[in-house]
């Protein structure tokens, strides 16, 4: 379609599914078997964290500040990682919406587990995200334009109605094409959604958030911990690019590979952050066991890695300590160097240093505590 004007609006914009042979390649194939694969790997990963919430609660963080970046939304994880408890309210503007990202993640994967995705799940998903009730875009001069030219590089389809019935048809793909792989699903329909473009704002996210809610619901993951914004992070340029070869030339070939590459990357390297993770916690474990004999459970240990900002509350709230007690945990977890007090307002928190370091750092390594041997550890301490 080399005769393609964004200046238009899209409402030619095919319906799915794509012809077979554009998206059923020998290649595509190929690609599908390694991610899948790896996408295996790290859902047995994740079964390997004794506390599911632990997971739950740090990558979806991850996964909102990246794509929150992508949509120029910048906050630091420090940040999320702080105010992701009671203090979200205190929060700026940016680091509120990439909270607001993960909320809009948890409420969808809930969703997901009770029923299929639909449009009108989208809506509340977008809704969560922007902080206010959206629907469907119903006026035209919508466009996307490029932030160094101000030129329109694409216009949406108008017409609610007409946007509603690509969406209908969205729906009916994800749900109904069970001759074509499930990761190949995803790359076709995160396209389509992103060409519908269906809200004012936050459509990005919201295609994003279905990516990984859709593979919760075909039980390909247990919980919403692909980390896939950092891929395309990495590789903007050639994310906006091969979008715009679809949209063009059909060349649905090229945008499903990158789309597959991104899914193998991703698993792999959040599997590894996971095992990473686990052996932090083992060793950490065994560390204040040995310095802290009296005061060590291992489901102290959990909740210090729940998330890496701990508070008096939070050892309350998991039945470790009465808020006394947890306050003399905390501060005797501070004098060994497993964690750091700080202010943060007129609230005392906690900082665990290595699992932030861990967690942020692109290197999925860790340092053993001072004064630790470096051996192996033979036994975790949640075993002995």
């Amino acid at each position: 379609m080399t005769d393609f004007d964004a200046s238009l609006p899209y409402n030619d914009l095919p319906d799915l599914p794509p012809p077979a042979e554009l998206v059923e390649t020998t290649e595509i194939l190929k690609r599908c078997i390694r991610a899948r694969v790896a996408l295996a790997e790290l859902k047995q990963a994740a079964e390997l964290i004794p506390n599911s919430a632990v997971l739950v609660n740090a990558l979806p963080l991850l996964e909102a500040r990246a794509s929150s970046e992508i949509e120029n939304i910048v906050t630091t994880t420090d940040k999320l990682f702080e105010f992701a408890d009671i203090a979200e309210d205190r929060a700026d503007a940016a680091t509120k919406e990439a909270l607001r990202y993960r909320t809009a993640l948890y409420e969808g994967t809930k969703m997901v587990q009770r029923g299929m995705l639909t449009a009108d799940m989208a809506i509340q998903i977008c809704s969560t995200i922007k902080g206010m009730e959206l629907d469907i875009r119903a006026d035209s001069g919508t466009t996307l334009k490029s932030r160094m030219t101000g030129e329109v590089i694409y216009t949406p389809p108008v017409g609610q109605k007409l946007i509603i019935d690509k969406l209908d048809n969205l729906a009916r793909f994800m749900h109904e094409a069970e001759d074509i792989d499930p990761l190949v699903r995803m790359a076709i329909q995160h396209y389509q959604f992103e060409a519908i473009h269906p809200f004012v704002d936050g459509n990005g996210r919201t295609g994003r958030i279905l990516n990984i809610l859709f593979l919760v619901q075909l039980g390909l993951l247990d919980s919403p911990i692909l980390y896939l914004s950092r891929y395309i992070i990495q590789n903007k340029a050639a994310y906006y690019r091969l979008l715009k070869l679809v949209t063009h030339e059909q060349d649905w070939a090229s945008w499903i590979l990158f789309i597959l590459d991104g899914v193998e990357e991703t698993c792999t390297w959040t599997t590894d952050k996971i095992k990473s993770i686990r052996e932090l916690m083992d060793h950490t474990g065994q560390f204040v066991q040995n310095r802290l004999p009296k005061t060590y459970t291992w489901e102290l240990v959990e909740v210090l890695f729940k998330q890496p900002y701990c508070r008096i509350g939070n050892l309350v709230d998991a039945g470790v300590a009465k808020r006394q007690t947890a306050s003399v945990y905390l501060k005797q977890l501070c004098e060994i160097g497993v964690l750091r007090e700080v202010k943060s307002g007129r609230e005392t928190i906690f900082v665990h240093p290595k699992y932030i370091e861990l967690l942020t750092g692109e290197e999925n390594v860790w340092v053993y505590y001072s004064g630790v041997e470096t051996d192996a550890i033979e036994e975790s301490p949640q075993q002995a």
